[in-house]
């Protein structure tokens, strides 16, 4: 099964149509998360569409939809896992519209100027993060100490990635076309 994410803005392009359009000709098994997140950049949905119903809009191209809260783990996990379970029984393509909102710019050198305080602090009040962490602890799933050191092992691999990605040399310009047939 493939599975990819797309923000809403991706969503207008014409090549997401392209794809859902053959996904649904040859019944891929293809899940597409659209992380509805209120913003195109800087863009908000009224300003970038007549119509922010991406399951409508999926419908279109014969691909049903679901509409969850993308801030819930387990709407999201139980959504995910009924499009894959479908793909892999033959049942084509799903789109899932991921009710969310991305709480920082939409690249290192965006501020986020745009987004109004009151929007992005409503939903911090909703970050899945910190209701997983809420929950884990509650149910003495896990400890401070334990998510503590999750997330500090989290953080190194994530550095460790980046130095290394960061330090690695450059791709010889020669190979820009290899594996390349269309």
């Amino acid at each position: 099964v493939a599975l990819t994410t797309v923000g809403d803005g991706g969503f207008t392009s014409g090549a997401t149509h392209e794809v859902l359009n053959m996904a649904s000709l040859y019944r891929a098994p293809f899940v597409l998360i659209v992380e509805n997140n209120k913003y195109a950049y800087s863009t908000p949905l009224e300003q970038q569409m007549r119509s922010s119903d991406f399951v409508a809009k999926a419908a279109a191209h014969d691909v049903p939809g679901v509409k969850v809260d993308g801030n819930d783990f387990d709407a999201m996990y139980a959504a995910v896992e009924t499009a894959v379970d479908r793909a892999r029984h033959g049942g084509g393509p799903t789109v899932i519209e991921a009710d969310t909102m991305r709480m920082l710019g939409h690249a290192i050198h965006d501020g986020a100027e745009y987004v109004p305080a009151e929007l992005l602090e409503e939903w911090k009040r909703r970050d899945p993060v910190d209701a997983m962490r809420r929950r884990l602890l509650e149910q003495n799933v896990a400890t401070d100490e334990q998510l503590a050191a999750i997330e500090t092992t989290a953080r190194a691999k994530v550095a460790e990635a980046i130095a290394t990605a960061e330090n690695a040399p450059l791709p010889d310009p020669a190979t820009l076309t290899d594996g390349v047939y269309a």
